[in-house]
This record gives C-alpha cells, structure tokens and sequence, in this order.
C-alpha cells in the first residue's frame, strides 16, 4: 500500500513539474513576442510611437511683407502674427505651418481649405464679414500716411480737401485699400502687391503718398531716405484671425487661446519684442 502510494506521489509530482516547466515556457514566449511587437511598432515610427511624435497641422495663411507682424528672416518667417500663432498652436496641441501669399488670396485660401486661417495684421470689416469668420482681438493698429519729406500733404485733412488731387498708393487688399477708395474714389488710388512696391512708387513720384499700418511705415521709412510719417493718423483699428465661414469649431479654439495668451501676459511680451 504504501508503494503505491509512493508511486502516485511521483506520477503527481512528474505532472506538476512538467505543467510548471510548460507554463514558464508560455510565459516567456508572451513576452518575447509582445516585446518584438512593440519593437516593430517603434522602429516602423522611428524610434517612438507616432502619437507622441507627430502632431496635426494647424496652416496660417499669410502676406509676410508687412513687418513687423510678418516678414523673412532669412528663409523663415517671424514676426508678431508668426509668434502669436505658433503659441496658439502650442495651446492647441498643434504644430504650426506659415504659408506665404498674396494679401488679397488670403481670405479665398481660407474658405477653400487650403490653409485653416488668416493672420496678417487684418482689420474687421463688414465685406470680409461676408467672406469669413474673425476672432476676438489680438493687437490694435494704425493706418498711417508716409509722405516725402518736401510734400505739401502736412495732415490727412489734406487729402480730402476740396479740389485735391493727390494720388495714393495702397498695398492690394488692405484696410488702406479699402478706405482710400471709399474716400478718394479708385482714380486717386493704386495698388500695390506690398507696401514696399508702394513706398518705391512714392519715392519714384508715381503717387503723392503712401496709407499702411503704423508699424510696417516705419520699417518702410526707416529703409528708404527721404520719406516721412505724417503725425495725425488716418485711421485706428483691430487686428484679428480669419476662419472659413461656420468653423465655430477651430474659431472658439482660437479665441480661448487668445484670451489665455492676453492674460498670461504672452501677445504683450511678443508685442514687446518687435514695437520698441
């Protein structure tokens, strides 16, 4: 009796042994084929998992001729819009792509697709209204009037006065675009593909006097002798970012992140950094 109990203790303690060794040689099998798995996985993204790599595209559409809000600095853009926007992104979890164009092809490239917004010192008026969607308010601007130094036109009074004739150059698509025709008529007005054309023109004497924004009319003056910043200005207003018409979505994302960015202190210090 005892031998076979004996016997049955061994078969019992062969099966354990054996089922013991099995399920070791299982366990590790698991743990070689998860780990090769996770290998693959991160060699196939480079060296970490996509997710935490690759961020979504947020594309601003731009004119970067118009410092200091948006202009090259060698191949890069930078400026005031440019650093505003990629700290938006940074709120959005985005990453962000400047495209350069026309100033006038900005609000189309919106609505089509081909870039989410619109950033490049644009004012709210009631025809882009009818085009797009703007945000909150991000910065103020000026539309200033450079003139030669020798120029009769001392005010903006003088460019409306009765029996006045003075021609204006505008950068196409503009605020200053828009007043000047508004004002003046469009036979007193030409346009320009950027303010730097216009200035040409002026110092040329193709036109008595160049409207741009305050900022960008002194770069401008600053670069080209003999040209001056009229002391009253011809118009105050705000800048603000386009959105296609109803993207309610990326609009209120946009505009939280302005507000963060405006009481954090962030837009004053960029601000700060290029408006001395």
């Amino acid at each position: 009796m005892k031998k076979f109990l004996s016997v049955i203790l061994a078969l019992v303690m062969v099966l354990s042994l054996t089922a013991l060794f099995v399920g070791c040689d299982s366990d590790t099998v698991g743990e070689n084929e998860t780990t090769a798995g996770d290998t693959n996985a991160a060699t196939d993204a480079g060296t970490t998992a996509p997710d935490e790599t690759e961020k979504p595209v947020l594309k601003m559409g731009t004119n970067a001729y118009f410092q200091p809000y948006e202009f090259y600095e060698g191949e890069k853009i930078v400026g005031i819009d440019a650093e505003i926007a990629a700290a938006i992104a940074e709120k959005l979890g985005m990453t962000l792509e400047i495209v350069d164009m026309e100033f006038d092809s900005i609000l189309t490239a919106v609505n089509e697709g081909s870039v989410d917004f619109g950033m490049a010192g644009m004012t709210i008026t009631e025809d882009r209204l009818l085009e797009v969607d703007f945000s909150i308010s991000y910065a103020n601007g000026v539309q200033s009037i450079i003139v030669k130094n020798d120029s009769p036109i001392a005010t903006a009074d003088d460019l409306s006065a009765e029996g006045a004739t003075y021609k204006v150059g505008v950068q196409l698509g503009t605020t200053g675009d828009i007043y000047a025709t508004d004002d003046f008529g469009s036979d007193r007005v030409t346009t320009y593909s950027n303010g730097n054309e216009a200035v040409l023109a002026l110092a040329g004497g193709s036109v008595d006097c160049v409207i741009i924004d305050n900022e960008p009319a002194k770069a401008l003056v600053a670069a080209n002798e003999g040209l001056k910043i009229l002391d009253t200005a011809y118009a105050n207003e705000d800048y603000a970012i386009c959105v296609k018409k109803g993207n309610s979505e990326l609009l209120d994302k946009i505009n939280a992140a302005i507000m963060e960015l405006t009481e954090d202190g962030t837009i004053a210090g960029i601000v700060a950094k290029y408006i001395k």
